[in-house]
């Protein structure tokens, strides 16, 4: 079985992963809002208890009385521990895509270095190497220059887990510090991207909304910067 199919068989089972755990994130939600609201309704109960008897003269203001009980704090108790368990479920699910996205990193990787490894003995032996083209990196994939759109390869688990993810329910995950930023916004890479043409342009890749694009483009395409270089030359 190669690399792709043994991926594919491995991210077939992502989202139904991916759903389980955000129904139990819906769980724990609904149970924690739950625990939450009795527990502001007995401790706003005993808040008013409290200011009945200090009125009454029972208890002073500073008197070491004047406490929640126990039964309320064991609830406010309660309630971090389900807090807890829903904070280590969102980074399970995180680690999930993340397993996904860096094997995927690596093949991408292996497959460029295979390629520059073919070049090489093609210059060498003379022989012609396997026509592909020079802007298939590591991290990310391409249908050629000329403009035509780039999709980067390694945000297929995350699009999974985005379609596998409830409506209404915004996790909030850290980025990967090791994954690569690209475009003027220097974010990284999601969604549909475009490769400007220019060979020796310094960011190379661009969200297709940081540039103004909703389709990809036909023919050549050059970024801001280097657009403004090839007029000043052709100017020249």
């Amino acid at each position: 079985m190669s690399f792709i199919e043994e991926f594919q068989a491995n991210i077939e089972a992502l989202p139904n992963h991916l759903r389980r755990k955000y129904a139990l994130l819906r769980d724990l939600d609904k149970s924690l809002q739950g625990v939450q609201t009795q527990n502001e309704q007995c401790c706003d109960k005993e808040i008013e208890d409290m200011i009945q008897r200090i009125k009454a003269g029972n208890v002073t203001p500073d008197s070491s009385l004047i406490k929640f009980s126990d039964d309320a704090l064991d609830e406010q108790k309660h309630a971090i521990r389900i807090a807890d368990e829903k904070v280590a479920l969102a980074s399970q699910a995180y680690d999930l895509v993340d397993a996904h996205i860096q094997q995927l990193d690596q093949y991408l990787k292996k497959f460029d270095e295979d390629l520059r490894r073919e070049r090489d003995t093609a210059v060498v032996t003379g022989a012609p190497a396997t026509t592909v083209e020079n802007n298939v990196k590591s991290g990310r994939s391409g249908e050629g220059k000329g403009g035509r759109k780039k999709t980067r390869l390694a945000t297929a688990a995350a699009a999974t887990a985005t379609a596998a993810t409830p409506s209404g329910m915004d996790l909030d995950l850290p980025v990967d510090p090791n994954e690569p930023t690209y475009c003027f916004c220097n974010q990284v890479s999601y969604g549909e991207m475009v490769a400007c043409d220019n060979p020796n342009c310094k960011i190379e890749w661009f969200h297709y909304g940081c540039v103004g694009l909703k389709e990809q483009p036909k023919g050549k395409w050059f970024c801001a910067d280097c657009a403004g270089t090839q007029k000043k030359r052709k100017g020249k």
